[in-house]
């Protein structure tokens, strides 16, 4: 009975979720932390590859279970 309950028992979730955005202008990609329950990042960020500042958008998760048992924040 004690094995069922270790075998089913529920990961915790975690808050944060690590995220690519990407420059819609050049491709230049980045990776930030957001929390999970929110919608997709769209951020003005300077773009390194064409020096100027530019819209980037959420491509993908990147990292799932980020700083489960750690609250940092960068």
């Amino acid at each position: 009975m004690l094995l069922t309950r270790v075998l089913f028992a529920k990961k915790a979730k975690a808050k944060d979720v690590l995220v690519m955005l990407e420059s819609i202008v050049s491709g230049h990609r980045v990776n930030l932390i957001r929390p999970r329950l929110d919608d997709k990042l769209e951020i003005i960020r300077f773009d390194p590859w064409i020096r100027t500042m530019c819209i980037y958008k959420e491509k993908k998760k990147v990292r799932k279970n980020f700083f489960t048992h750690f609250d940092l924040k960068f």
